[in-house]
């Protein structure tokens, strides 16, 4: 299988103030995508996710190392890979006072996309994602969640072979996130790669193929996702559903590194009730998460709406 990307020994390091030690946000990561997966990268706050995805686009120059994008060499031929490849940043890149659909009409000629198709381009993507009652309203207007659906729209507006989407459903209602969700799917069956970045555990669990899990600029695991939770401490766990002489239903789960060990233990809690069930429990990726980096995804979500908070704050 091809691969979309290569990636090694990549390192990105921004200096300091005279006297502070630099900060090494991306520390000498080696991956690879294969064509036509959806490839999740997670992790905290601050772990060098939005770096890796500025130096992969370009928007950035690695410290060290190198990568390869459909082919094409990250430090020789930047401007072959920027044509064939489409990028949705966390902060909107689209014009305030332009309307949704001159705004993808723009895009395509910045894409390079043919005169004749820009228009029909435009009007498909507006109709997917729902914004074509939206068409003639400045971008400036839009809500937020118009703004961030027409973003991604925007970065298909020239069909590339790879898609990074950094926090794509961020500010989503539920029905547009779900409408993203099985446009990423719907790519993916197409031959489609794509780089997802998300701050939602059971939004990457349903739709990464393999996932690499960022930890202050290192990759701490990369797999699958059933790789993943296979290979996490603790993986053996029995829940026992019993029944008491009143009908009181309970469900007990007993974790154990022995599954035959575990099931005794399940089996002697039993005594006189009555065992309904025993059932095999693999921990979630939410569960893999925590025990990778220390955050619960409550604490993460938290962090990303304070980080939200700042910008905003920033910004007036």
């Amino acid at each position: 299988m091809t691969n979309a990307i290569e990636v090694s020994q990549l390192t990105k390091v921004y200096p300091t103030g005279k006297g502070k030690a630099s900060l090494r946000a991306v520390d000498h990561i080696s991956f690879t995508v294969p064509q036509g997966q959806v490839f999740g990268f997670l992790g905290p706050n601050g772990a060098g996710k939005t770096t890796t995805i500025r130096m992969l686009t370009g928007l950035a120059r690695p410290t060290e190392g190198n990568a390869s994008i459909l082919g094409y060499d990250l430090a020789t031929e930047i401007t072959r890979i920027k044509k064939a490849i489409g990028v949705v940043p966390e902060t909107s890149n689209l014009y305030d006072e332009l309307s949704a659909r001159d705004n993808l009409i723009f895009m395509g000629q910045l894409y390079g996309v043919p005169r004749p198709e820009r228009g029909q381009r435009a009007d498909t993507l507006l109709r997917r994602f729902r914004l074509w009652e939206k068409r003639d309203t400045p971008f400036a207007q839009l809500s937020k969640g118009m703004k961030r659906a027409l973003t991604v729209a925007a970065a298909l507006v020239h069909q590339p072979q790879l898609l990074f989407l950094d926090e794509p459903t961020t500010g989503l209602d539920v029905m547009s996130a779900r409408n993203l969700r099985q446009m990423i799917m719907d790519l993916r069956d197409t031959g489609v790669t794509v780089f997802l970045t998300t701050h939602y555990l059971e939004e990457a669990e349903r739709l990464c193929d393999r996932i690499a899990i960022l930890v202050k600029g290192h990759i701490v695991a990369l797999d699958t996702v059933d790789g993943l939770k296979a290979a996490a401490q603790g993986t053996t766990a029995i829940e026992v559903t019993l029944a008491d002489a009143h009908n009181r239903i309970t469900t007990q789960r007993i974790e154990g590194d022995d599954v035959a060990a575990a099931l005794r233990a399940a089996l002697a809690q039993a005594n006189e009730r009555q065992l309904l069930a025993i059932n095999t429990v693999r921990p979630t990726l939410e569960e893999v998460f925590v025990q990778l980096t220390g955050l619960s995804a409550e604490v993460m979500l938290a962090e990303k709406g304070n980080q939200q908070a700042v910008i905003r704050e920033s910004g007036r």
